[in-house]
Protein backbone atom coordinates (compact mmCIF):
# COMPACT_ATOMS: atom_id res chain seq x y z
CA UNK A 1 0.00 0.00 0.00
CA UNK A 2 2.66 2.48 0.85
CA UNK A 3 5.12 1.08 -2.45
CA UNK A 4 4.24 4.39 -3.79
CA UNK A 5 5.69 6.73 -0.79
CA UNK A 6 8.67 4.29 -0.31
CA UNK A 7 9.64 4.74 -3.83
CA UNK A 8 9.27 8.06 -3.68
CA UNK A 9 11.17 8.60 -0.46
CA UNK A 10 14.27 6.69 -2.10
CA UNK A 11 14.88 9.04 -4.82
CA UNK A 12 12.96 8.13 -7.75
CA UNK A 13 11.63 10.23 -10.52
CA UNK A 14 9.31 12.88 -9.31
CA UNK A 15 4.94 12.02 -9.95
CA UNK A 16 3.49 14.55 -12.15
CA UNK A 17 0.31 15.19 -13.16
CA UNK A 18 1.29 17.88 -16.42
CA UNK A 19 4.30 15.33 -17.09
CA UNK A 20 2.41 14.11 -20.44
CA UNK A 21 2.96 17.49 -21.50
CA UNK A 22 6.64 17.21 -22.39
CA UNK A 23 8.32 19.97 -19.86
CA UNK A 24 11.88 18.87 -18.73
CA UNK A 25 12.26 18.15 -14.69
CA UNK A 26 14.40 20.42 -12.88
CA UNK A 27 15.89 19.54 -10.01
CA UNK A 28 13.89 16.42 -9.54
CA UNK A 29 10.99 18.51 -9.09
CA UNK A 30 7.48 19.50 -10.94
CA UNK A 31 7.80 23.01 -11.93
CA UNK A 32 4.69 23.61 -13.64
CA UNK A 33 2.87 22.15 -10.75
CA UNK A 34 4.95 24.04 -8.21
CA UNK A 35 4.90 27.42 -9.81
CA UNK A 36 0.17 27.16 -10.39
CA UNK A 37 0.18 25.89 -6.68
CA UNK A 38 2.56 28.22 -4.58
CA UNK A 39 0.70 31.02 -6.97
CA UNK A 40 -2.76 30.02 -6.23
CA UNK A 41 -1.79 29.30 -2.27
CA UNK A 42 -0.27 33.40 -1.95
CA UNK A 43 -3.13 34.68 -4.03
CA UNK A 44 -6.00 32.76 -1.75
CA UNK A 45 -4.07 33.50 1.55
CA UNK A 46 -3.57 36.76 1.19
CA UNK A 47 -6.99 37.66 -0.59
CA UNK A 48 -9.09 36.21 2.25
CA UNK A 49 -7.09 37.95 4.77
CA UNK A 50 -8.04 41.16 3.19
CA UNK A 51 -11.30 40.34 3.54
CA UNK A 52 -11.35 39.44 7.00
CA UNK A 53 -9.90 42.32 8.18
CA UNK A 54 -11.72 44.88 5.83
CA UNK A 55 -15.20 43.11 7.35
CA UNK A 56 -13.20 44.23 10.95
CA UNK A 57 -12.71 47.49 9.58
CA UNK A 58 -16.04 48.53 7.88
CA UNK A 59 -18.87 48.34 10.51
CA UNK A 60 -21.27 49.39 7.38
CA UNK A 61 -20.88 45.51 5.80
CA UNK A 62 -22.56 44.11 9.27
CA UNK A 63 -25.88 45.78 8.55
CA UNK A 64 -26.51 43.28 5.95
CA UNK A 65 -26.81 39.53 7.66
CA UNK A 66 -25.45 38.23 4.35
CA UNK A 67 -22.11 39.18 5.96
CA UNK A 68 -22.26 36.27 8.20
CA UNK A 69 -22.14 33.49 5.45
CA UNK A 70 -19.82 36.32 3.68
CA UNK A 71 -17.25 36.14 6.67
CA UNK A 72 -17.46 32.15 7.19
CA UNK A 73 -16.55 31.98 3.19
CA UNK A 74 -13.67 34.01 3.73
CA UNK A 75 -12.61 31.68 6.92
CA UNK A 76 -13.31 28.27 4.70
CA UNK A 77 -11.42 30.06 1.16
CA UNK A 78 -8.60 30.99 4.61
CA UNK A 79 -8.58 27.46 5.63
CA UNK A 80 -7.96 26.42 1.71
CA UNK A 81 -5.16 28.63 0.97
CA UNK A 82 -3.15 27.09 3.92
CA UNK A 83 -4.41 23.55 2.90
CA UNK A 84 -2.54 24.05 -0.49
CA UNK A 85 0.69 24.76 0.94
CA UNK A 86 0.37 20.58 1.75
CA UNK A 87 0.99 20.23 -2.11
CA UNK A 88 2.96 22.69 -2.26
CA UNK A 89 5.28 21.03 0.28
CA UNK A 90 5.00 17.88 -1.00
CA UNK A 91 6.08 18.75 -4.42
CA UNK A 92 8.93 20.15 -2.93
CA UNK A 93 10.44 17.18 -0.79
CA UNK A 94 9.50 18.35 2.66
CA UNK A 95 6.97 16.00 3.30
CA UNK A 96 8.62 12.78 2.51
CA UNK A 97 8.63 11.53 6.03
CA UNK A 98 4.65 10.96 6.08
CA UNK A 99 2.38 8.74 5.00
CA UNK A 100 1.23 9.48 1.07
CA UNK A 101 -2.18 7.83 1.86
CA UNK A 102 -3.05 9.39 4.69
CA UNK A 103 -1.87 12.87 3.74
CA UNK A 104 -3.55 12.89 0.41
CA UNK A 105 -7.01 11.23 1.86
CA UNK A 106 -6.75 14.09 4.29
CA UNK A 107 -6.11 16.86 2.40
CA UNK A 108 -8.85 15.61 -0.37
CA UNK A 109 -11.40 15.35 2.36
CA UNK A 110 -9.98 19.06 3.90
CA UNK A 111 -10.42 20.78 0.85
CA UNK A 112 -13.86 18.98 -0.22
CA UNK A 113 -15.36 19.91 2.69
CA UNK A 114 -13.87 23.67 2.66
CA UNK A 115 -15.58 23.97 -0.58
CA UNK A 116 -18.91 22.42 0.10
CA UNK A 117 -19.21 25.21 3.13
CA UNK A 118 -18.44 27.54 0.33
CA UNK A 119 -21.24 26.48 -1.51
CA UNK A 120 -23.83 25.77 0.64
CA UNK A 121 -22.71 29.12 2.25
CA UNK A 122 -23.94 30.47 -0.88
CA UNK A 123 -27.13 28.97 -1.38
CA UNK A 124 -27.76 30.45 2.17
CA UNK A 125 -26.83 33.93 1.28
CA UNK A 126 -29.19 33.10 -2.14
CA UNK A 127 -32.41 32.13 0.17
CA UNK A 128 -31.54 34.99 3.07
CA UNK A 129 -31.82 37.75 -0.28
CA UNK A 130 -34.88 36.20 -1.49
CA UNK A 131 -36.66 36.25 2.46
CA UNK A 132 -35.41 39.94 2.14
CA UNK A 133 -37.43 40.39 -1.15
CA UNK A 134 -40.54 38.43 -0.53
CA UNK A 135 -41.05 39.28 3.16
CA UNK A 136 -39.50 42.62 3.89
CA UNK A 137 -41.76 43.01 6.77
CA UNK A 138 -41.25 39.69 8.40
CA UNK A 139 -37.75 39.17 7.84
CA UNK A 140 -36.20 40.31 10.67
CA UNK A 141 -38.42 37.60 12.97
CA UNK A 142 -37.88 34.98 10.51
CA UNK A 143 -33.90 36.20 10.62
CA UNK A 144 -32.58 36.30 13.53
CA UNK A 145 -28.59 36.09 14.67
CA UNK A 146 -29.56 32.94 16.81
CA UNK A 147 -30.64 31.06 13.70
CA UNK A 148 -27.79 32.52 11.26
CA UNK A 149 -25.58 30.91 13.76
CA UNK A 150 -27.36 27.57 13.79
CA UNK A 151 -27.42 27.49 10.22
CA UNK A 152 -23.30 28.37 9.92
CA UNK A 153 -23.28 25.52 12.24
CA UNK A 154 -25.37 22.88 10.37
CA UNK A 155 -23.45 24.37 7.32
CA UNK A 156 -20.11 23.08 8.53
CA UNK A 157 -21.29 19.65 10.17
CA UNK A 158 -23.41 18.70 6.95
CA UNK A 159 -20.21 19.63 5.17
CA UNK A 160 -17.80 17.38 7.13
CA UNK A 161 -20.16 14.42 7.13
CA UNK A 162 -21.14 14.43 3.61
CA UNK A 163 -17.71 13.91 2.37
CA UNK A 164 -16.99 11.28 5.31
CA UNK A 165 -17.72 8.49 3.30
CA UNK A 166 -14.56 8.84 1.41
CA UNK A 167 -12.11 7.49 4.48
CA UNK A 168 -14.18 4.35 4.44
CA UNK A 169 -13.04 3.75 0.56
CA UNK A 170 -16.87 4.06 -0.48
CA UNK A 171 -15.31 6.80 -3.37
CA UNK A 172 -13.16 9.78 -4.27
CA UNK A 173 -14.45 13.06 -2.94
CA UNK A 174 -12.16 14.88 -5.83
CA UNK A 175 -9.01 15.29 -7.72
CA UNK A 176 -7.57 17.36 -4.98
CA UNK A 177 -5.08 15.30 -3.50
CA UNK A 178 -3.88 13.81 -7.04
CA UNK A 179 -0.62 15.42 -6.61
CA UNK A 180 0.10 12.65 -4.29
CA UNK A 181 0.87 9.23 -6.35
CA UNK A 182 -1.31 7.10 -4.36
CA UNK A 183 -4.16 9.71 -5.02
CA UNK A 184 -3.65 9.88 -8.42
CA UNK A 185 -3.41 6.04 -9.30
CA UNK A 186 -4.74 3.75 -6.33
CA UNK A 187 -7.96 5.80 -5.10
CA UNK A 188 -10.19 5.94 -7.71
CA UNK A 189 -13.77 7.24 -8.28
CA UNK A 190 -17.18 5.37 -7.63
CA UNK A 191 -19.84 6.14 -9.57
CA UNK A 192 -22.39 5.46 -6.53
CA UNK A 193 -20.72 8.22 -4.39
CA UNK A 194 -20.14 10.72 -7.57
CA UNK A 195 -23.99 10.50 -7.54
CA UNK A 196 -24.28 11.05 -4.28
CA UNK A 197 -22.60 14.30 -4.27
CA UNK A 198 -24.24 15.56 -6.74
CA UNK A 199 -27.50 14.67 -5.15
CA UNK A 200 -27.09 15.77 -2.21
CA UNK A 201 -24.58 18.36 -2.38
CA UNK A 202 -24.07 20.21 -5.73
CA UNK A 203 -27.42 19.67 -7.72
CA UNK A 204 -29.55 21.15 -4.29
CA UNK A 205 -27.10 24.38 -4.14
CA UNK A 206 -27.08 24.87 -8.16
CA UNK A 207 -30.99 24.98 -7.97
CA UNK A 208 -31.37 27.08 -5.32
CA UNK A 209 -29.15 29.54 -6.16
CA UNK A 210 -31.34 29.71 -9.62
CA UNK A 211 -34.76 29.88 -8.29
CA UNK A 212 -33.50 32.61 -5.88
CA UNK A 213 -31.80 35.24 -7.96
CA UNK A 214 -34.22 34.31 -10.84
CA UNK A 215 -37.68 35.03 -8.23
CA UNK A 216 -35.44 38.36 -6.55
CA UNK A 217 -34.62 39.72 -10.11
CA UNK A 218 -37.97 39.16 -11.67
CA UNK A 219 -39.77 40.69 -8.53
CA UNK A 220 -37.48 43.83 -8.95
CA UNK A 221 -38.37 44.10 -12.20
CA UNK A 222 -42.22 44.05 -11.73
CA UNK A 223 -40.74 46.94 -8.62
CA UNK A 224 -39.87 48.78 -10.90
CA UNK A 225 -41.96 49.06 -13.73
CA UNK A 226 -45.19 49.73 -11.17
CA UNK A 227 -43.43 52.59 -9.60
CA UNK A 228 -42.85 53.93 -13.14
CA UNK A 229 -46.16 53.22 -14.14
CA UNK A 230 -47.46 54.92 -10.94
CA UNK A 231 -45.42 57.84 -11.10
CA UNK A 232 -46.32 58.33 -15.36
CA UNK A 233 -50.02 58.81 -13.89
CA UNK A 234 -50.48 59.95 -10.15
CA UNK A 235 -47.89 62.35 -10.08
CA UNK A 236 -47.05 65.82 -11.66
CA UNK A 237 -44.05 65.94 -13.42
CA UNK A 238 -41.39 67.74 -10.65
CA UNK A 239 -42.87 65.83 -7.23
CA UNK A 240 -42.90 62.99 -9.74
CA UNK A 241 -39.33 62.86 -10.26
CA UNK A 242 -38.49 63.99 -7.17
CA UNK A 243 -40.37 60.86 -5.43
CA UNK A 244 -39.16 58.27 -8.36
CA UNK A 245 -35.84 59.61 -7.65
CA UNK A 246 -36.46 58.96 -3.82
CA UNK A 247 -38.10 55.72 -4.38
CA UNK A 248 -35.60 54.48 -6.83
CA UNK A 249 -32.32 55.37 -4.60
CA UNK A 250 -34.38 53.67 -1.94
CA UNK A 251 -33.96 50.53 -3.41
CA UNK A 252 -30.32 51.40 -4.89
CA UNK A 253 -28.27 49.63 -2.71
CA UNK A 254 -30.43 46.46 -2.02
CA UNK A 255 -30.65 45.51 -5.55
CA UNK A 256 -26.38 47.07 -5.85
CA UNK A 257 -26.02 44.65 -3.57
CA UNK A 258 -27.92 41.33 -4.62
CA UNK A 259 -25.93 42.15 -7.55
CA UNK A 260 -22.35 42.15 -5.95
CA UNK A 261 -23.79 38.69 -4.28
CA UNK A 262 -24.87 37.20 -7.48
CA UNK A 263 -21.55 38.04 -9.42
CA UNK A 264 -19.82 36.32 -6.59
CA UNK A 265 -22.43 32.89 -7.17
CA UNK A 266 -21.57 33.40 -11.15
CA UNK A 267 -17.94 33.74 -10.79
CA UNK A 268 -18.20 30.34 -8.27
CA UNK A 269 -19.92 28.04 -10.66
CA UNK A 270 -18.21 29.22 -13.59
CA UNK A 271 -14.82 28.61 -11.99
CA UNK A 272 -16.62 25.03 -11.00
CA UNK A 273 -18.51 23.82 -13.85
CA UNK A 274 -15.53 22.09 -15.74
CA UNK A 275 -14.60 20.60 -12.33
CA UNK A 276 -18.17 19.05 -11.58
CA UNK A 277 -18.62 18.17 -15.50
CA UNK A 278 -15.17 16.22 -15.42
CA UNK A 279 -15.86 14.55 -12.10
CA UNK A 280 -19.11 13.24 -13.86
CA UNK A 281 -17.24 12.18 -16.91
CA UNK A 282 -14.66 10.37 -15.11
CA UNK A 283 -16.18 8.85 -12.50
CA UNK A 284 -19.00 7.15 -15.31
CA UNK A 285 -15.27 6.00 -17.23
CA UNK A 286 -16.35 8.05 -20.14
CA UNK A 287 -13.31 10.47 -19.86
CA UNK A 288 -10.52 10.43 -18.13
CA UNK A 289 -7.03 12.97 -18.45
CA UNK A 290 -4.48 13.94 -15.75
CA UNK A 291 -3.82 17.25 -17.03
CA UNK A 292 -7.76 17.83 -17.62
CA UNK A 293 -7.94 16.70 -13.77
CA UNK A 294 -5.10 19.34 -12.84
CA UNK A 295 -6.55 22.18 -14.66
CA UNK A 296 -10.22 22.19 -13.88
CA UNK A 297 -9.41 21.22 -9.84
CA UNK A 298 -6.95 24.23 -9.20
CA UNK A 299 -9.04 26.41 -11.70
CA UNK A 300 -12.37 25.41 -9.60
CA UNK A 301 -9.70 26.08 -6.23
CA UNK A 302 -8.24 29.89 -7.53
CA UNK A 303 -12.62 30.65 -6.84
CA UNK A 304 -11.32 31.15 -3.35
CA UNK A 305 -9.12 34.45 -4.53
CA UNK A 306 -12.05 35.67 -6.32
CA UNK A 307 -14.77 36.91 -3.62
CA UNK A 308 -11.99 39.60 -3.01
CA UNK A 309 -11.83 40.94 -6.03
CA UNK A 310 -14.96 41.02 -6.94
CA UNK A 311 -16.07 42.88 -3.26
CA UNK A 312 -13.07 45.19 -4.28
CA UNK A 313 -14.56 46.25 -7.76
CA UNK A 314 -18.11 46.05 -7.01
CA UNK A 315 -18.96 46.93 -3.26
CA UNK A 316 -18.33 50.41 -2.45
CA UNK A 317 -18.72 49.96 1.17
CA UNK A 318 -16.06 47.20 0.80
CA UNK A 319 -13.72 49.47 -0.49
CA UNK A 320 -14.03 52.49 2.00
CA UNK A 321 -12.78 49.29 4.23
CA UNK A 322 -10.02 49.01 2.67
CA UNK A 323 -8.53 52.30 2.13
CA UNK A 324 -9.02 52.58 6.01
CA UNK A 325 -7.11 49.25 5.98
CA UNK A 326 -4.28 50.45 3.92
CA UNK A 327 -4.62 53.75 5.54
CA UNK A 328 -1.38 53.43 7.77
CA UNK A 329 0.66 52.79 4.87
CA UNK A 330 -0.63 55.05 2.29
CA UNK A 331 -1.93 58.26 4.16
CA UNK A 332 -1.22 60.72 1.19
CA UNK A 333 -3.20 58.83 -0.91
CA UNK A 334 -6.12 58.49 2.21
CA UNK A 335 -5.84 62.53 2.67
CA UNK A 336 -6.43 63.33 -1.54
CA UNK A 337 -9.30 60.64 -0.70
CA UNK A 338 -10.66 62.71 1.92
CA UNK A 339 -10.21 65.89 0.17
CA UNK A 340 -12.28 64.63 -2.64
CA UNK A 341 -15.44 63.79 -0.23
CA UNK A 342 -15.03 67.35 1.14
CA UNK A 343 -15.29 69.27 -2.15
CA UNK A 344 -18.47 66.94 -3.55
CA UNK A 345 -20.32 67.65 -0.07
CA UNK A 346 -19.72 71.30 -0.80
Amino acid sequence: MNSSSDANQSGSPSFCLLGSMGYSHSMDTCVLEVVVILFLTVLIIAGNLVVIFVFHCAPLLHHHTTSHFIQTMAYADLLVGVSCLVPSMSLLHYLRGLNEELTCKGFGYMVSVLKSVSMASLACISVDRYIAVTRPLSYTTLVTPCRLRVCIVLIWVYSALIFLPSFFRWGKPGYHGDIFKWCALSWKTNPAFSTFIVALLYAPAALTVCFTYGSIFRICRQHTREISQRQARFSPQTEGDKGERGERCEGCPDKRYAMVLFRITSVFYVLWMPYILYFLLESAGLYHHEVASFLTTWLAISNSFCNCLIYSLSNSVFRKGLGRLFSPLFPSCLGCTEAKKDGCHV
